[in-house]
């Protein structure tokens, strides 16, 4: 929940900075740009709320975004300073068999209350959006409902003509009704034109085309679609009020830009029957909440005011007004496309691996999960087959916790920050809340018993630099290191899905990255498990907690038989604080047993 807040929370902030810089450069350069792109430039609005779901990894910006990361405080979570030996802050098994779990506790930087607080006030304030939004609908369906076909002949006729001025070939419905006292457009699919009751009465023919002019400048410039984003905006940030100000400008300039529209149609004598006509619709009851998904010629007293202004001002624009208003809409396009990676540093904080799924088989394993939720992926190579139980978890990138220290062991290795012959590291004396930790170790030790100031000692040593080369090189998870040195691995920025870590299990053996045969031997080793009738198991478990609870189990790892072997890994979740990686191994064990691999 608290990705998604913020989610929410950034994105707002990279809005709001691009609303601030839209409104400078239209101030700084207003008599350079035309009255349309005074508008259009509103458009880039759109591109921050996209940018959380484009695939930035692909584009090289992978380094950004993890720099935005680390900018915004992205990673709340650090190591315990005061770790306790009570069974609350520290899981600890009695004895260093692989299978058992040695971890610590990590402390998230706010309660979960605080998250649900501020997720909970602001799914209300959506709700009441979107029923605000629902009733305004409601109102347009009434105005539908009692609406009644135009049958004057010389209104229609007017409409076609108009329609053949604007370049309008789509089907445009008149209709008439006493429910508005000025006329409106609405329908992106089904498009109606609204009149009031007796307006063949009231106007004169002249003016009832300039009427028709507007309507079909706002189909023509798909200003209706316009209305919906906005609404989606103000139902996202209902709480920004900078947002509901930009709406305000937006809809302004729409008329301004949809007022030029006409103009250019319209010879100079025609500029002043115009504006009357705007006039005589000002104030018609337009604070209606249906306004805003159907605009019209008419307005506020105050809007029509300034749109007065600009008719009297206005000239057709210039050859090179329209190329300075491209080059700065390019400007602005730029530095949109700079932000938004921003917005992408929180999506991309709650990955999800994209799965083709086309060698897999999916079954139902739930009744091995029982009190947890789950996953389970199985390949086999021989078949080129994947066994997957729960998809959507199996796609899930999550922290790896200790699973990492597979990799982190064969970069130490490949680094030569250790050796085969020379990989002991002695004890600084430091007591650590599991005594396995305090002693000296090596890496058969430090793997066995998950060891963490080992494996830190032997990252710093390797250089945040290094190590994001060698994970950017296996292409381990979603590759970020952005996350303090000492625990970017342990339920921080680092994130990886059970499906990777099976597929990257399988390309370590099968030797695809190129590291030495000895050091990938020694790894091996290191996590073996035990032999059971001429099967070998290899694994590691993982164990995230925070705040005292174990909420994240792994048990990774492979199953040599002869020449076969099978490639598993297993992911328990559970909000109580039972989801260990010792259970995720007996679970493996269980379903490797009953599908007679081990």
């Amino acid at each position: 929940m608290d990705t998604i807040l913020m989610r929410i929370l950034v994105s707002t902030l990279v809005v709001s900075l691009l609303i601030f810089i839209i409104l400078l450069i239209k101030k700084l350069l207003n008599n350079h740009m035309t009255v349309k792109a005074h508008y259009h430039m509103w458009y880039f609005l759109c591109i921050p709320i996209f940018a959380a779901f484009l695939p930035w990894n692909d584009f090289y910006f992978k380094e950004g975004t993890d720099f935005f990361k680390s900018l915004l405080f992205f990673d709340r979570e650090a190591p315990l300073k005061g770790e306790r030996i009570n069974g609350v802050d520290v899981s600890q098994a009695p004895n260093s068999d692989l299978l058992h779990d040695f971890t610590v506790s990590v402390n998230k930087g706010a309660p979960d209350f605080v998250y649900h607080t501020f997720f909970t006030v602001w799914v209300i304030g959506v709700v009441l959006f979107v029923g605000t939004a629902v009733y305004s609908y409601y109102q347009v369906y009434q105005i539908k409902k009692s609406a009644a076909a135009v049958h004057d002949q010389k209104l229609n006729k007017l409409l076609e003509e108009c329609k053949e001025m604007v370049g309008v070939n789509r089907n445009i419905r008149l209709r008439e009704t006493s429910l508005i006292s000025s006329p409106i457009t609405f329908g992106i699919f089904h498009p109606f034109i609204f009149l009031p009751s007796k307006t063949r009465e009231t106007f004169s023919l002249n003016e009832l085309k300039y009427v028709f002019l507007h309507e079909l400048h706002h189909h023509k410039s798909k200003d209706l679609f316009v209305n919906y984003v906005m609404w989606i905006f103000k139902i996202i940030y209902w709480f920004n009020p900078v947002v509901w100000y930009a709406v305000k400008r937006i809809r302004m300039d729409r008329e301004l830009a949809c007022d030029a529209s006409v103009l250019n149609l319209l010879d100079e004598s025609g500029y002043i029957e115009y504006g009357y006509t705007i006039i005589r619709f000002a104030d018609k009851k337009y604070d209606r909440p249906f306004e805003q998904f159907a605009p019209g010629i008419g307005g506020t007293k105050k809007q029509i005011k300034q749109r007065i202004q600009c008719i009297a001002g206005y000239s057709r624009d210039s050859l090179l007004l329209k190329w300075k208003s491209k080059v700065i809409c390019a400007v602005l396009g730029i530095v949109v496309l700079f932000l938004a990676p921003i917005t992408n540093a929180i999506a991309s904080s709650n990955d999800v691996y994209q799965f083709s799924g086309k060698n897999a088989v999916y079954e139902d394993l739930s009744s091995y999960f029982k009190g947890f939720k789950g996953s389970f992926v199985l390949y086999d190579p021989s078949k080129n087959q994947y066994q997957i139980y729960n998809r959507e978890m199996s796609e899930q990138r999550i922290s790896p916790d200790s699973t990492y220290k597979i990799y982190s062991a064969l970069f130490a290795l490949e680094s030569k920050v250790i050796s085969l012959n020379n990989n002991k590291q002695a004890w600084d004396g430091k007591i650590y809340p599991i005594p396995e930790w305090n002693q000296n170790q090596n890496l058969a030790t430090a793997l066995s018993r998950s060891v963490n100031w080992y494996f830190q000692n032997t990252d710093r040593e390797v250089g945040r630099k290094s190590l994001e080369d060698y994970f950017h090189k296996i292409k381990y998870g979603n590759e970020d290191l952005s996350g303090d040195l000492d625990s970017y691995w342990m339920e921080s920025s680092l994130k990886i899905s059970p499906i990777e870590q099976v597929q990257l299990l399988y390309a370590l053996e099968d030797k695809q990255f190129g590291f030495q045969e000895e050091n990938i031997q020694a790894v091996k080793q290191a996590i073996f498990i035990g032999e059971r009738k001429n099967r070998q198991l290899y694994g590691k478990t993982g164990t995230g907690m925070v705040n005292g609870k174990n909420i994240n189990g792994w048990f990774v790892g492979f199953v040599t038989k002869g020449e076969d072997r099978y490639y598993f890994a297993v992911n328990i979740q559970n909000k109580d604080g039972q989801a260990q990686g010792s259970k995720a191994a007996e679970i493996a064990k269980q379903i490797l047993h009953d599908k007679r691999i081990y």
